[in-house]
């Protein structure tokens, strides 16, 4: 097998085990995200929802999430990432109401 063959085998070899690591790694930190979560937690899930944490079962994977005042209920696996830990409670958000202007028409 002439040496250039052996080096693209090898440079395969290195690349698949280097982005192997990279995803356990990944999967790891995520996993620990998800075991940390408690009351107050501002989340978002893998479907793009916002969300505060209400409650966490640890024993059965599960977890409720408080939207706006409803509350869903969601396995751990659904938590994509932290968005900011430990905040009290979520806040209303603010509307502004548009002020009315007179439209003349010249």
């Amino acid at each position: 097998m002439p040496l250039s063959t052996l080096l693209i085998f090898v440079a395969m070899f290195g690349l698949m085990f280097w982005m192997q690591n990279q995803q356990k790694k990944q999967a790891k930190k995520a996993e620990e995200e998800r075991q940390n979560l408690s009351k107050g937690d501002q989340i978002v899930t893998i479907g793009g929802m916002y969300a505060v944490v209400d409650e966490v079962d640890l024993a059965n994977n599960k977890i409720v999430l408080d939207v706006d005042g409803v509350y869903l209920p969601f396995e751990l696996t659904a938590i994509k990432r932290v968005v900011a830990k430990g905040t009290t409670q979520a806040t209303s958000p603010v509307v502004e109401e548009a002020s009315e202007t007179a439209i003349v028409e010249e």
